[in-house]
């Protein structure tokens, strides 16, 4: 099994250095447990009262399985292996006592671990970390961005399912400072606020057309291949504008490869209000080798691409470019499918240098995370 702790065992450069080169993944392990092994008994989420924060609904419209393999989520997961797990924080104005709770999102329980620490905040505070091995064992050496990526996703619909229920500030950490846990998500009682906002955490941002609603988020569906068709010039600006949004202080650039009549790659204009070709030229069939060799890419309508995060980024900054992303890929994929796009993220990128491919100094300016594209109407997507 691959040992992707930080430190003396595994540097995350040289884990992440190894991930983007074309060395392959060896045969398949066991996965182990798809829930960590929370102590004590599995409790019920009781029912909300008015005043309180409903966290039922909070981590159903989050995290929680809608089926019995645990495969189907409302947060994308590389080879829905899910290998985030959630510890809760809980303060006053919430549907569960005060204490800190594990969260088992395949049977929608709570495990009381512990009592309230003396600073613990009104509102829920959720710890998202990973079990490696999940993901491991199908991706191997590959699986340390990903284990980033689906942490990201996480976060993003934490935050989403708070919006739609209607909490004006819910506050995302995504520093890439610690490594346990990676991402914060605080989520204040009704009519709560965030009374602090470090310079490092998410501001409030939106998917196009503002906070989503319940059902938006339990039928969004990693739409399946072939995603062809090219979005029209307002639906990939949508697009663009809220992965760009949603990931600032990630430092990474946003733009999205298109297909004929003008095959190329385009980025928003100064303002937002357009798109800018800066580079042309047929890029699907690249990238389609790049990611993982997934030849229906070559078809997608358009690929929006995440980039940066060079070779010799110290792990901060590693983290915090993956988690960024996923984070805002996540966000544009509600804003897609409100355009009515099918799509589909892909995390798995090998030999993807886009800065040197464009005659940049190489090892500069990786992809990171895309988000395949295609006009097929999201009502046509395999839904459970």
């Amino acid at each position: 099994m691959e040992d992707l702790r930080e430190g003396p065992q595994q540097d995350l450069a040289a884990a992440l250095a190894r991930a983007r080169s074309p060395e392959r993944p060896g045969p398949d392990t066991p996965a182990g447990p798809a829930v960590r092994p929370w102590p004590g008994l599995p409790l019920p989420i009781p029912q909300a009262a008015p005043a309180d924060l409903d966290l039922r609904a909070l981590l159903r419209l989050s995290l929680a399985a809608s089926d019995a393999s645990g495969r189907l989520r409302p947060a994308p997961s590389a080879g829905a292996l899910h290998p985030v797990d959630t510890e809760l924080a809980v303060g006053a104005g919430c549907s569960l006592p005060p204490g800190r709770y594990g969260y088992d999102p395949l049977r929608h329980r709570v495990h009381r671990i512990g009592p309230p620490a003396t600073d613990t905040p009104p509102g829920v505070t959720a710890e998202l970390s990973v079990t490696a091995q999940r993901t491991v064992s199908h991706y191997g050496h590959r699986a340390r961005p990903l284990l980033l990526l689906d942490t990201g996703h996480a976060a993003a619909a934490l935050f989403l399912a708070a919006r739609a229920l209607g909490v004006r500030e819910p506050e995302v950490r995504l520093d890439g400072l610690t490594e346990n846990p990676l991402a914060v998500v605080h989520v204040p009682p009704p009519g709560g606020t965030n009374p602090r906002h470090p310079a490092d955490s998410a501001r409030p941002t939106e998917p196009s057309g503002g906070p989503p609603t319940p059902a938006e988020l339990l039928t969004r569906r990693s739409a399946p291949p072939p995603l062809p068709g090219t979005p029209s010039h307002d639906a990939l600006r949508a697009v663009l504008a809220t992965a760009r949004q949603a990931a600032t202080g990630g430092s990474l650039r946003w733009c999205a490869a298109v297909g004929a009549p003008r095959p190329g790659l385009v980025e928003l204009a100064p303002g937002g209000t357009t798109l800018l070709r800066y580079a042309a030229g047929e890029a699907r069939p690249t990238l389609a080798a790049w990611a993982a060799g997934q030849a229906w890419i070559v078809d997608a309508g358009a690929v929006l691409l995440a980039h940066g995060c060079p070779a010799d980024a110290d792990a901060p900054h590693v983290r915090r470019a993956h988690l960024r992303a996923g984070f805002a890929v996540h966000l544009a994929h509600v804003t897609a499918r409100r355009h009515g796009l099918a799509a589909r993220p892909v995390g798995s990128w090998q030999q993807a240098d886009l800065g040197a491919a464009l005659g940049a100094a190489p090892g500069r300016d990786w992809v990171v995370h895309a988000l395949a594209l295609g006009t097929r109407h999201a009502d046509e997507e395999n839904t459970p």
